[in-house]
């Protein structure tokens, strides 16, 4: 008879190459070996919405750096073994096997190329449940697709009515990253007006989080597009953008009686 942790194991799904399943069973035993339910409750208060938003083994995250960089060693990990293991790995619900593709993305940006990017559009479909696998994908990944001019920008405006709310937020957050690109944000705004009006928080927190960042670097343009939307849009939205302004400065935008 199988243990739980082995009937957990392969196969998983068929189709994937053998290199794929192999590595996949290898990441769920590492999991399952160093599941900490310490860890589980300790981050777990972080995520509003309980297990829907947050499903862990609870493994400690310097085992998890750990194993990451002994993974970044092998040559046989390509992007395109990576791109075939993450709809696996995303539909588990996992944090830690979210994190672990990330991550190894990451290490592999070098070879990120313009199809990638609607690959990585379908994540938010198969798995991306929560603000922390959204916004590292957000961090990390996706602003490469417009730094190195792979996609211009404006492939964003293909998120902006996703059913899926995280990819929503990630038309905002990707932004923050190119904020030094440039003087004028005009177009960054031009990006998030849709969403000034969504109906979801966690969207509410990624404009928010933007338009602060772009406020420090460009407040009188930032500032000119937050007062056309400030009788508008959720207050949370407010609530992060101003919050490096002073007390005085942010009556400015409190919404008209």
């Amino acid at each position: 008879m199988q243990s739980p942790i082995e009937s957990s194991l392969s196969p998983r799904r068929a189709g994937l190459s053998t290199l794929a399943e192999s590595l996949i069973n290898e990441l769920i035993l590492f999991c399952h070996s160093h599941s900490d339910e310490k860890f589980i409750r300790k981050y777990a208060i972080y995520f509003r919405e309980g297990t829907s938003e947050y499903k862990a083994y609870g493994v400690d995250p310097a085992l998890t750096m750990a194993k990451v960089k002994e993974l970044f060693g092998r040559k046989e990990i390509t992007m395109e073994l990576l791109m075939e293991m993450a709809p696996v790995l995303l539909k588990s619900g996992f944090q830690e096997e979210a994190m672990f593709l990330m991550l190894l993305v990451e290490h592999q940006l070098k070879h990120l190329e313009a199809s990638h990017f609607e690959e990585i559009g379908k994540w938010f479909e198969v798995g991306i449940i929560n603000w922390a696998q959204c916004d590292m994908l957000s961090a990390k990944i996706i602003p490469r697709f417009f730094l190195k001019n792979l996609v211009p920008v404006s492939r964003l405006t293909e998120w902006q009515n996703s059913s899926f709310r995280f990819q929503r937020r990630a038309v905002a957050v990707p932004l923050i990253k190119l904020l030094k690109s440039t003087d004028s944000y005009t177009h960054f705004f031009e990006l998030i007006s849709p969403l000034m009006l969504d109906p979801e928080r966690v969207v509410h927190q990624g404009l928010g989080w933007f338009l602060r960042e772009a406020w420090k670097k460009q407040p009188v343009q930032t500032e000119e597009f937050l007062m056309v939307w400030k009788d508008k849009s959720a207050r949370l939205i407010f609530q992060y953008a101003t919050e490096k302004m002073t007390k005085e400065e942010k009556l400015r935008f409190r919404r008209t009686k």
